[in-house]
This record gives structure tokens, C-alpha cells and sequence, in this order.
């Protein structure tokens, strides 16, 4: 009798035959795995970077990746995007302003032959953590909302659940209610995924959180703060340059996220314990 056919993966994954050892006893199996390709992204035809990352919502990857890491300012300015696969893997081509583009240039010429601190090419640590704007006028994080949240993430992780091979950012309302969510096997990938989907919506404003199934490094702070978020909430644990960047930035920093415990690292004076419809004094 021949096996049931297997309904194809995926988007962002693939099935392979394995082997699997339980109990002392072998069986063959299918597995699903999380896709991972090389993915350059280019600006104005000049190659930038290239990525690890799950080829899923690649145009929202390359948006947020340019706009938090102040390569353009708006997404107003970034006039077209386009992929194409090759062999190697994937390039996304981001027409941007001629503005934003000399200022790239010029970042790029700022860079090269800098090898003393080994991070991005850059020789001190003044190059390699760019100034942030404080955050204007954020608002409060109800407890409630952080909870539900947490609690309602795993449902929405639909890449997880089938590999356990990939991280998630959500965009989370006032009351916890998932928004919009992007997976990948990258977290600072995930992160962009999300920035990009959520701005090229053009919400009025960047109200509520977001939550990261990762850590709370210091790239991940200066990109939430750059899109104008006022709350990251990190499953695991901040570095310290995170907490001391996010009280200046004044963003709201929450780290071991937990629905039923977490640790605020910054401005946990935001944090209301009061219900969502209710005023926070």
C-alpha cells in the first residue's frame, strides 16, 4: 500500500526524508524545514548587503531594512521594488531618492578600510551606534495588553509551529489584539519584515507594542526606535548598550517576556496595571 501523497510545503519551507531514532526504534518520516537563501539587497543598482533569510515577504524585508537602518527616511521615498532569482538566490532592487542615495554612497565611503573594532567595518564604537531622535510623545503599555499578547503570539507563528526553526515580530494594538506578524530564521530579519509591512500601511500612528520571540540587542532597539515604535516587549534577555540606548530613546523596554512575568529594563513607568479602556493616571 503506497503512503498517503504529502500536500506541498510551505511558503518559506520545504520537506525532506528523515530518519528518526525513538525508543530504539527507527522510522522514515518527512520533516519540514524552514527555508534559508541569500538574499542582496540593492539600491539604485548598487549591491548594499546580503542575508541569510527566509525568502518570505521579501519586498517588506527590504523596505524595513531600509528605512531602520536610516538609509531613506520615509517610504516616500522608495519609488519601486523589485526580486529576482538567480542561482545563488535572491535580489531585491529598491529604486530610492537621489538624495537618499548619495547620502548611502557617502555612508558606504565612511566605511571602508575600517577594521579596528571588527563591528561592520567600523573603528569605534561612535561609528557603529547611530544617534536616536527621542521618541515623540509615547504612550502607555497596558499590562493586560502585554499578557495577551504573550499569550496569543504562538497561534499566530504559523512558520514555528511547522519547523521550530524561526523568530517572529508582531505588531501589537493597545489591547493586545495581533496585528500583523512576520517570521523568518533571522531575528533582525523578522524585525524589518514587520517594520517594512507595517509602514508601507501608513498607520496614522505607531500605537501599542511589539513583541520579538528573540533577545533585545542593541540593533533591535535602534530599529524599533527608528520606525517609531514606543514598546519592544523581547521573550529573552536585553545587553545592556539595549537598556541604555532605550531610556535615552525613551522607548519602554521589556525583556523575559512571559504571560505571566516579565522584566521592564526601561521606562517601566509607562507600564499601567489598569485595563485597557481604562485611563492610567
Amino acid at each position: 500500500m503506497m503512503a498517503p501523497e504529502q500536500p506541498p510545503a510551505p511558503a518559506g519551507a520545504s520537506r525532506c526524508q528523515v530518519q528518526t531514532w525513538q525508543a530504539g526504534t527507527v522510522s522514515a518520516q518527512q520533516d519540514t524545514l524552514a527555508e534559508e537563501l541569500p538574499v542582496a539587497l540593492e539600491f539604485n543598482g548598487i549591491s548594499h548587503a546580503v542575508m541569510l533569510a527566509t525568502p518570505l515577504d521579501l519586498e517588506d524585508f527590504a523596505l524595513g531594512f531600509a528605512l531602520s537602518e536610516g538609509i531613506v527616511d520615509s517610504v516616500q521615498e522608495v519609488f519601486d521594488i523589485q526580486q529576482e532569482s538567480g542561482c545563488d538566490g535572491i535580489t531585491v532592487k529598491l529604486e530610492i531618492a537621489t538624495a537618499r542615495f548619495a547620502r548611502l554612497k557617502e555612508m558606504r565611503r565612511n566605511l571602508t578600510g575600517r577594521t579596528g573594532c571588527g563591528l561592520c567595518g567600523t573603528e569605534s564604537l561612535a561609528h557603529a551606534v547611530r544617534p536616536l531622535p527621542p521618541l515623540a510623545q509615547p504612550g502607555v503599555v497596558h499590562e493586560a495588553a502585554i499578557r495577551h499578547a504573550l499569550a496569543a503570539l504562538r497561534q499566530h507563528q504559523t512558520l514555528q509551529q511547522l519547523t521550530g526553526a524561526t523568530h517572529a515580530a508582531a505588531w501589537c494594538g493597545d489591547d493586545g489584539s495581533i496585528r500583523v506578524v512576520r517570521e523568518d530564521v533571522g531575528r533582525h530579519n523578522a524585525l524589518d519584515k514587520l517594520i517594512g509591512a507595517v509602514l508601507k500601511s501608513k498607520p496614522a500612528q505607531r500605537d501599542g507594542f511589539v513583541v520579538v520571540t528573540s533577545r533585545a540587542s542593541m540593533e533591535m532597539v535602534q530599529k524599533t526606535v527608528t520606525a517609531g515604535f514606543g514598546c519592544l516587549v523581547a521573550i529573552s534577555a536585553p545587553t545592556r548598550l539595549a537598556t541604555e540606548l532605550a531610556q535615552a530613546a525613551g522607548l519602554c523596554l521589556i525583556g523575559f517576556a512571559r504571560p505571566e512575568r516579565w522584566v521592564a529594563y526601561s521606562h517601566a513607568e509607562r507600564i499601567c496595571a489598569a485595563a485597557p479602556d481604562t485611563p492610567c493616571d
